[in-house]
């Protein structure tokens, strides 16, 4: 069924759980992330950034979502990731996504509140969630990157006035995490986290959280973290699978038989994911 990404939220920030934010772009995609999610009995949302609507089309993705989410038993809510493109959030709009993400970030304070105001006044009169980011996460994701001196971790009094100012439905924080692959094991502020909940009291995103271990995760969960983008993990799972089974079935040219292992390792990810934030169940 599909949802807003607010009603999805509220409810894990209610009930002290988080929900998988997992990255598509193409039909396979989706059918893994809706297998898992009615496997676990998990609300699910399925992403997609600005560069996965540039590859497959907004609405192509916009379709493939609905159809996903109208045909299945779980909440689905359709997101916008990092968007920094004023068109391109009217296009998801339009094409029925229930949630989008304004990512001003990398402006000074003032202006981010401006321009995140502006979408969220557009979003909400047409009944669609909005996210934010405040503070800069490190690395690179489509479009946005992000230079590891650059980045900021998110201030609490900031945030509280960005909120207010803004009227967010739920905000990602900067607390440790990076886009991509880690070089090393990242250092979640769970402090801050705790901090920032506690004067928000509101849904908190964290972004980057592919190859975070799973104590850290869980423990951001249980501070008060509700949705958790994953993405880097679900691509690095189909790498594996397909390199795996051109290795060992060279001759086979059926994308169908090249893909179908893909979507299985894929589904695996994502479920185990669904576990691990707590969402198994909450359907």
């Amino acid at each position: 069924m599909l949802v807003t990404g607010k009603e999805i939220l509220n409810d894990a920030h209610e009930k002290g759980y988080a929900v998988g934010a997992f990255n598509v772009n193409n039909m396979e995609q989706v059918h893994a992330i809706i297998e898992a999610a009615e496997e676990t009995k998990s609300p699910v949302i399925i992403q997609a950034s600005q560069g996965g609507l540039k590859y497959a089309g907004v609405e192509y993705i916009a379709a493939m979502a609905k159809v996903a989410a109208k045909n299945s038993s779980v909440p689905v809510a359709i997101h916008l990731d990092h968007g920094t493109d004023f068109k391109q959030i009217m296009m998801c709009l339009r094409n029925g996504f229930t949630s989008v993400m304004i990512d001003a970030s990398h402006y000074e304070l003032d202006e981010n509140i401006r321009k995140t105001k502006q979408i969220a006044d557009m979003a909400h009169a047409v009944g669609v969630s909005v996210e934010a980011e405040l503070g800069k996460i490190g690395g690179v994701e489509d479009d946005i990157a992000v230079d590891e001196r650059e980045a900021t971790f998110t201030d609490p009094d900031e945030a509280e006035r960005f909120v207010r100012e803004t009227g967010v439905d739920y905000l990602a924080i900067a607390v440790g995490t990076a886009h991509g692959p880690y070089k090393g094991e990242p250092k979640l502020d769970f402090d801050r986290i705790k901090l920032i909940k506690e004067r928000l009291n509101m849904p908190l995103v964290l972004h980057g959280s592919s190859g975070v271990p799973e104590e850290s995760i869980k423990k951001a969960v249980k501070l008060g973290i509700n949705k958790i983008n994953i993405d880097t993990d679900i691509r690095m799972a189909f790498h594996k699978a397909v390199k795996e089974f051109i290795k060992e079935n060279p001759d086979v040219y059926d994308p169908r038989k090249i893909v179908g292992p893909a979507k299985k390792a894929m589904k695996e990810v994502i479920a185990e994911k669904m576990r691990m934030f707590g969402s198994e169940s909450r359907a």
